[in-house]
């Protein structure tokens, strides 16, 4: 059974907030802050130089703004400059060692990079920071980049973590599918997909995983319901041209 590649870890939203307390201006923000959110919202829009060039503004008006070092580190990755990025998570983090935003966003750049034990321990800080309402994204991305490290063991405990916090949460019941389909559980497959349902959007890869689940279970009608989705709604997918391939492969046609 063939699976389509490990999602990217989930992007995560930044935020201007920091425990630094700089000269303020008369809105109660410092230039620097401001120049911090600008960038962030240049960078979200895609507009990469003008975001660099206010974040680097930013550094200079108060080099000790942890938020500054943080979304820059994110601009660096971005642009592939990833030596430059990890100097300004780890920067961030000096200044501030319980920024969980930044070491949740450091923990995705390491998995990126494959480095898995250094990526856990910064997913498990910022989890077990009761003020960070990102916690649940945070064990997320350890269930997902323990996945693809090749712990699933480990990515279940994270995963249902995760759940037990809140059962709804469809990020982690979309991983679960993944997960389970890997393990060929494919009834659990099955049902964490229809938990996922009822909260969130079929996605292609939601849609791919029911597919595979339920070809191995033998359910041809649900299966041929899930790849007419697939088609339809996201026909220039990865995973709608894994579905063309399994059924050429298959002698399908379609």
């Amino acid at each position: 059974m063939r699976l389509s590649p490990l999602p990217l870890l989930l992007a995560l939203l930044l935020a201007a907030c920091t425990s630094t307390q700089p000269r303020r201006t008369v809105e109660g923000r410092s230039p620097a802050e401001i120049n911090t959110e600008l960038g962030i919202g240049y960078m979200q829009r895609g507009m990469l130089a003008v975001s660099m060039e206010k974040l680097q503004k930013a550094i200079r008006q108060d080099p000790q703004l942890p938020a500054a070092h943080n979304a820059i580190a994110v601009l660096y990755e971005r642009l592939g400059e990833n030596d430059k990025a990890e100097a300004h998570f780890r920067k961030a983090l000096r200044l501030d060692p319980g920024f969980s935003r930044a070491h949740n966003n450091f923990g995705t750049f390491l998995c990126r990079r494959g480095r898995w034990p250094e990526a856990e321990a910064h997913f498990t800080t910022a989890a077990a920071d009761p003020l960070y309402p990102q916690a649940l994204m945070a064990l997320a991305n350890a269930g997902i980049c323990a996945q693809g490290a090749g712990d699933l063991d480990k990515a279940e405990d994270y995963l249902r973590q995760a759940l037990n916090h809140n059962p709804r949460f469809a990020v982690a019941l979309l991983q679960m599918a993944r997960l389970t389909l890997a393990r060929g559980q494919y009834l659990r497959t099955r049902a964490y997909l229809q938990r996922y349902q009822e909260v969130a959007r079929h996605t292609p890869e939601s849609l791919w995983l029911g597919i595979q689940a339920e070809r191995a279970l033998g359910d041809r009608d649900a299966a041929a319901s899930y790849a007419l989705l697939l088609r339809n709604k996201f026909p220039d997918s990865e995973q709608a041209r894994l579905l063309r391939e399994q059924n050429r492969h298959d002698g399908n046609g379609r």
